[in-house]
């Protein structure tokens, strides 16, 4: 899906998306795009739902934390990637 900004940088999601995702989304930059997420009313609620009993005894503080790494280890191996191909 496709999708331009307005004059004012707005991104209109069509109906069907709504629906299905919700109203509410978080945007991350990464080094080679942007990604919408959608975030529930209860973000753990929602979490704990799509994996069960995966965060059982798991805190909101340290889920962020552990999501912090991982974002951060990503984002370090694509623009080590990226470094690599312009090297090539």
């Amino acid at each position: 899906m496709s999708k331009s900004t307005d004059e004012r940088g707005r991104i209109y999601l069509p109906k069907d998306v709504r629906e299905r995702f919700g109203e509410q989304y978080r945007i991350v930059e990464l080094p080679s795009h942007v990604a919408l997420f959608p975030v529930d009313e209860d973000p753990l609620d929602g979490i704990r739902e799509a994996v069960g009993d995966a965060f059982e005894g798991t805190d909101a503080d340290g889920l962020k934390a552990d999501a912090r790494e991982a974002i951060s280890r990503e984002v370090r191996e694509e623009t080590e990637d990226r470094s690599r191909e312009r090297d090539e």
